[in-house]
C-alpha cells in the first residue's frame, strides 16, 4: 500500500521509485511491505545542522538492513562529503544513499568546479575530508554533470 508523502519525513523507498521533494524537506515513499532501499535528502546551502540528520537517516537505513559492521566508517564518510558540499559550494546539495549488495552514498552539488584535495590545516579543522574518503572507502569517485558534480563512495560486501 502506497501512502502519500508527508513533508518532513525521511525518504525511504525503492531505488527505482519516485523520489522528489522540496529543497528544505524530506519525503517518504514506501513500497508495499518492502524494507527501505534508499534514502534521499535535499539540503540547503550552509545548513550544517543537516549533517547530523543525514547521519541519522543513514544509521536508520543500515539498522533496517542489519548492516552495522562498518556503519561508523559510513557515517564518518557521509559527514565529510556532506560538509564539503555545504561549505565549499554556494548552493545546496542532494544526498542519495542506496543499499544493495553494497552501500553507495552520493552527494550531488550544483557547482561544476571539481573538488581539490587540500592539505590538512594546522588547527586540524579542514583538509581531511577527501583524504578520509580515499583511505576508507572501497571505491570512490567524482562524476561531473551538466550542472554540478557528484562525489560518491561505496562500502562493499556487507555494505557497511
Amino acid at each position: 500500500m502506497n501512502r502519500q508523502p508527508v513533508r518532513g519525513e525521511p525518504l525511504h523507498g525503492r531505488v527505482d521509485g519516485p523520489i522528489a521533494g522540496p529543497v528544505d524537506g524530506r519525503i517518504d515513499t514506501w513500497t508495499g511491505g518492502q524494507r527501505p532501499r534508499a534514502v534521499r535528502r535535499r539540503l540547503r546551502h550552509a545548513d550544517l545542522t543537516a549533517v547530523a540528520d543525514v547521519r541519522k537517516d543513514l544509521r536508520q537505513l543500515l539498522l533496517h538492513w542489519g548492516e552495522t559492521g562498518r556503519s561508523d566508517i559510513a557515517e564518518l564518510l557521509i559527514s565529510e562529503l556532506v560538509t564539503n558540499a555545504l561549505v565549499h559550494t554556494d548552493r545546496g546539495a542532494v544526498v542519495t544513499v542506496t543499499v544493495t549488495d553494497r552501500l553507495r552514498v552520493e552527494v550531488r552539488d550544483f557547482v561544476s568546479r571539481r573538488p581539490r584535495p587540500r592539505r590538512p590545516t594546522a588547527d586540524g579543522t579542514s583538509g581531511r575530508g577527501l583524504m578520509l574518503v580515499r583511505s576508507l572507502a572501497d571505491a570512490w569517485g567524482i562524476r561531473m554533470h551538466g550542472v554540478g558534480k557528484s562525489v560518491w563512495f561505496e562500502l562493499g560486501g556487507t555494505a557497511a
